[in-house]
């Protein structure tokens, strides 16, 4: 199966960098776009096979969501 995620690439530089916003662990970085877009396709995959991964192994657990305050 395949899903479609939407990717936010910014140049930096030399350097390209980019990440999911669905997924937000998922960020990576390249040379160009073709290369960012590859690492970031990668870094989806890994985090979604690890989500699934520890869901199936009941790992999850119960879940809790809470709003924290963050002093910026």
């Amino acid at each position: 199966m395949e899903q479609t995620f939407e990717a936010t690439i910014e140049k930096h530089d030399k350097w390209y960098i980019g990440w999911v916003d669905a997924v937000p662990v998922a960020f990576s970085q390249g040379r160009t776009i073709e290369e960012v877009e590859e690492n970031l396709k990668e870094a989806v995959q890994l985090v979604l096979e690890g989500q699934a991964e520890l869901r199936s192994e009941g790992v999850a657990g119960r879940i809790l969501k809470r709003k924290i305050q963050v002093r910026v």
